[in-house]
């Protein structure tokens, strides 16, 4: 009997061993097929989309120093952002506690210096631009809301999305591609006016998207990127149309904040802050000044991004 049982105990742990084994070789067999896929896409869609498409269009060195402020480029053959050169410059970001319209959140108002110029897309990203990189498996496919895809801006994209299409730009590239921080935003949507909107304190009519802003597209949809005329450094849309994510996390106000036009990168990070108000918000969420912001993970047919690139001094 005990002869018995001592059988059946190292047939048992054989057995273990035997399936402890299986399951090994089973999960390294799994992880090699996903690194395979990897491998496999990379070398028959990626690399190939990158060497055809991107990387003969990328600046060399000397033309990125050659750049001057009002210039504009694209580092592709058609499917990647256009970028605006902006200058180098100083502005007081917020508003005053006497503004009317003054959020706590707006303050204190205080000046920030962007010592080096900064390369920002004409337009919001659009969802032919998304849509490029989803074809080579560097982004997720985001639903339109019957809005619309070619030059729409994308839409439904988290703060997670943003960072994936920012990040595939610069793999694709070899280039600083990323999300602006909230006071370069702030700083290329005032282009150098000091009033609510880059054309003035007063809304007027058909000078954005938003709800009662006096467009066609108005509490409807989204209107196509560059359906409004730009502000004074080039850019389009930069009031209304689409929310933008931004790269920084979120604070009450603006004590302690960064005055050098960086990020501020500690803090809420859970939550990441947008900018420029949307095509179903109220026009007191387009002025230069105002800050929203969601959990990064949010998404909503409201919810788009605009990108910088850093140029070499």
């Amino acid at each position: 009997m005990k002869g018995g049982r001592g059988a059946r105990h190292g047939a048992c742990q054989a057995l273990v061993y035997v399936l402890l084994i299986g399951s090994i070789a089973g999960l390294i067999g799994w992880i090699n097929q996903g690194y395979l896929r990897e491998q496999v896409s990379w070398y028959t869609t990626v690399r190939p989309y990158m060497l055809a498409q991107v990387r003969p269009y990328v600046l060399t060195a000397a033309a990125e120093r050659a750049l001057k402020p009002g210039d504009t480029f694209r580092e592709c053959a058609k499917d990647c952002p256009e970028m605006v050169v902006l200058p180098a410059g100083e502005f007081m970001m917020g508003s005053s506690a006497d503004d009317p319209d003054h959020y706590d959140n707006e303050g204190p108002l205080h000046r920030v210096t962007i010592a080096q110029p900064v390369a920002v897309s004409k337009f919001e990203v659009t969802f032919e631009q998304w849509d490029a990189c989803v074809a080579v498996g560097g982004c997720a496919r985001v639903p339109d809301s019957n809005m619309g895809r070619g030059m729409r801006p994308v839409i439904n994209v988290s703060w997670d999305h943003a960072q994936q299409y920012v990040a595939w730009l610069a793999e694709m590239s070899g280039r600083p591609y990323r999300l602006l921080s909230e006071a370069e935003w702030e700083y290329a949507a005032r282009a150098g006016t000091t009033t609510a909107f880059s054309w003035g304190d007063e809304l007027g009519k058909n000078n954005a998207n938003c709800n009662g802003c006096g467009s066609e597209w108005d509490g409807r949809q989204t209107a196509p990127v560059g359906s409004f005329a730009p502000n004074p450094f080039g850019l389009y849309d930069m009031h209304g149309n689409v929310w933008e994510w931004v790269e920084d996390c979120l604070h009450a106000d603006y004590e302690g904040a960064p005055t050098d036009g960086s990020p501020w990168a500690e803090g809420n990070c859970n939550e990441r802050v947008i900018r420029g108000g949307s095509w179903i918000g109220y026009p007191v969420g387009l002025r230069s000044a105002l800050r929203f912001w969601y959990s990064s993970d949010d998404h909503g047919a409201d919810l788009g991004l605009r990108v910088a690139r850093t140029l070499s001094p």
